[in-house]
């Protein structure tokens, strides 16, 4: 049975009044290395939670342009709380491709479920049993995970053909969390590593890393469920760094609007502070045109005679060129802050930190992204 509650997306009203909350407690989830519980109920009254979960139980069924904006928005205020913002609504959207009995576990009471996941890369050992398999082992990096009722976990399955890579829903009691997060960046993430110790994990729990890949065969599936893994994945974890540079923006001004030149002159009416606010704030938009392209063809790759393959190299493109830009930007706007930008207290250096974190992530980095595009470019030329 699927619950009644009415569907609701992040419109932008709904994503401030999470980010206001991540906002007042963003020095305490520092503090924690996690998510404070009131910013993780703000997230799933404004509607992420359920962003991609399927209408057949109440969930927004959702585009990507409107969660980009919607996790920009928090992030900035809190790109920790963007980080698990984008990451919750993610991980519905991975499980909507589990069997139809597993989704009614997940789902049946409410779609407003927290689920993290450890899927990139595999991990643990898998073994059959009668009725599914038995799962142990450990798994690094699992963001919000002590929210989490629901795990999803990646394993190579060894059989007769050969391995083969399954994804686990396994419930949040029968895992365990160590306090491991220690992070410069996100740290109010709380991506701690999670272990399992030989848990039942009956079949119907289970997918196939082909069933994300390839999207929902299901007819009447939601057109965000019948999109490719590969064509969102980057894009879901470059949003929060487009919000967290935007409150770098924010921060810079309110730091450099205090400031007087060495004559007396307010900063903001010298050239190179007035250079600083312009190609920063020009990079940081053009970041975000490059991302709402990529939300674009996501959003549209579902579209009769569209190739959602052909799109792949593109969308790696430019999120990982946007987060060229919005590094470059916020590097910019730190130097360019001085001491009063370095202030372990301010917003400033924890959106510095932030960025640079979100910038690490295998899935943004711009060579194998620019190995792809050429890969595309050369064949296409071929033809």
């Amino acid at each position: 049975m699927s619950s009644h509650l009415p569907s609701v997306t992040t419109p932008p009203l709904a994503a401030r009044l999470a980010a206001a909350e991540a906002a007042r407690q963003a020095k305490e989830s520092e503090r924690d290395r996690d998510l404070h519980p009131a910013v993780v109920s703000a997230l799933s009254e404004a509607g992420f939670l359920r962003q991609f979960v399927p209408r057949r139980w109440s969930g927004s069924a959702g585009t990507f342009a409107e969660i980009i904006e919607a996790v920009a928005v928090v992030g900035e205020e809190c790109p920790s709380a963007a980080w698990c913002a984008a990451l919750l609504a993610a991980h519905g959207r991975l499980a909507a491709h589990l069997p139809q009995e597993a989704q009614e576990e997940l789902w049946q009471e409410s779609p407003d479920v927290s689920i993290a996941a450890a899927v990139v890369p595999p991990s643990g050992e898998l073994a059959k049993a009668p009725g599914g398999w038995r799962l142990s082992g450990r798994w690094a990096m699992a963001s919000a995970v002590r929210h989490a009722r629901w795990v999803l976990l990646a394993c190579v399955e060894e059989t007769p053909e050969g391995p083969r890579q399954r994804i686990l829903a396994v419930p949040r009691a029968d895992v365990r969390i160590h306090d491991t997060w220690r992070n410069a960046g996100l740290r109010g993430t709380g991506s701690h590593t999670i272990s399992v110790d030989g848990a039942f994990v009956p079949a119907h729990r289970a997918m196939t890393r082909e069933d994300l890949l390839a999207g929902s065969p299901e007819p009447g599936a939601a057109r965000c469920h019948r999109v490719p893994f590969p064509l969102v994945a980057s894009l879901l974890f470059a949003a929060p760094a487009w919000g967290a540079a935007r409150g770098a923006l924010r921060a810079w001004t309110e730091i450099t609007r205090e400031r007087r030149t060495p004559d007396g002159r307010p900063a903001l009416e010298d050239g190179t502070h007035q250079q600083v606010l312009a190609r920063s704030a020009a990079e940081i938009d053009a970041a975000g045109l490059l991302l709402e392209a990529a939300a674009g063809r996501a959003d549209r790759a579902a579209d009769p005679g569209a190739d959602p393959a052909a799109q792949v190299p593109l969308n790696l493109r430019d999120c990982a060129v946007a987060i060229d830009l919005l590094v470059t930007a916020v590097e910019r706007l730190y130097r360019g802050a001085g001491v009063r930008g370095q202030d372990e207290d301010g917003d400033l250096q924890r959106f510095w930190r932030d960025v640079h974190a979100v910038a690490g992530h295998g899935s943004v980095q711009l060579a194998p992204a620019a190995a792809a595009y050429a890969q595309q470019v050369t064949a296409a030329a071929a033809r």
